[in-house]
């Protein structure tokens, strides 16, 4: 079994949500918005995509 690849995301493209702008159409699904910013770390229900934040780009003000 292969391990899925990780996404690593930037704070500045929150709100983070699967799939992203950059997933083909013909492997979409359903939007659902993921929340990074607690562990830096999301995995996507549908698809089981997973996202990590780059440390230190972390959002402020949120």
């Amino acid at each position: 079994m292969t391990q899925a690849q990780v996404t690593m995301v930037d704070g500045k493209d929150l709100p983070l949500h699967c799939p992203t702008n950059k997933t083909p159409a013909w492997n979409s699904h359903p939007r659902v918005f993921l929340d990074i910013t607690k562990t830096g770390e999301a995995k996507c229900p549908y698809c089981g995509a997973e996202y990590k934040l780059i440390p230190g780009t972390e959002p402020h003000g949120h």
